[in-house]
């Protein structure tokens, strides 16, 4: 496994390069873009984030203080506007409640990340972006460009729950926050510009070992 999980990584980091992810200016505007992001693309959560950084309410504070109405509307090119304003009403109280990132940050990471998934509206998908890429914390983000290469390329069969193939893969690679990131953004890299749903395989830099292209 850490074999083939270091030469999907050489392979992925040679085609595309440092991602040199989470694109954000800080960790806070990192957290509410894990948020926005949710069942959306990435150019819509971050018009929705243009939106927040124009009226100078990227501060946890400021936040706050504006009307769920006046939020839901700016925050509405990253779709499901009302839910998403909740979620975001959630996390704030809780992020204020515990004091911060800096007291945040002190906290062990199994604990960080349970308290993160008792918030509701944060899944695990969205808790492990926050850990990895806002608090650097050594953990894999799961997701469907995730499961599609790794089920493609024989890795897993496709019927492993999140928590499995997130230990399968942090165990399979070094203890590093960066290089865990990195690994998911790759990926991401990789899902939307070669293996799609319906894959190019013949430009894929996987190709030569991916157990779908055995397959047939």
């Amino acid at each position: 496994m850490k074999r083939r999980i270091a030469e999907v990584y050489k392979a992925l980091s040679r085609a595309y390069g440092p991602q040199d992810w989470w694109p954000a200016e800080d960790a806070f505007e990192m957290m509410v873009g894990a948020i926005l992001i949710q069942h959306t693309a990435w150019p819509n959560a971050e018009k929705a984030l243009d939106n927040l950084r124009r009226e100078g309410l990227l501060e946890p504070q400021r936040l706050l203080r504006i009307s769920g109405p006046r939020l839901a509307a700016l925050i509405r090119p990253a779709g499901m506007p009302r839910v998403k304003t909740k979620r975001l009403g959630n996390f704030l109280r809780w992020y204020q409640k515990q004091g911060g990132f800096e007291d945040l940050q002190r906290r062990a990471t199994p604990d960080l990340r349970s308290e993160l998934l008792a918030v509701n509206g944060i899944g695990r998908e969205t808790a492990d972006d926050v850990l990895v890429y806002a608090f650097r914390r050594p953990v894999f983000v799961v997701d469907a460009y995730a499961r599609r290469i790794f089920r493609r390329f024989g890795l897993i069969s496709g019927a492993e729950g999140y928590e499995e193939i997130r230990r399968r893969i942090e165990g399979a690679m070094p203890d590093d926050p960066h290089r865990l990131g990195e690994f998911h953004a790759l990926l991401v890299a990789h899902g939307k510009a070669t293996c799609r749903s319906r894959p190019l395989c013949d430009g894929c830099c996987l190709r030569r070992r991916c157990a779908r292209n055995l397959e047939g």
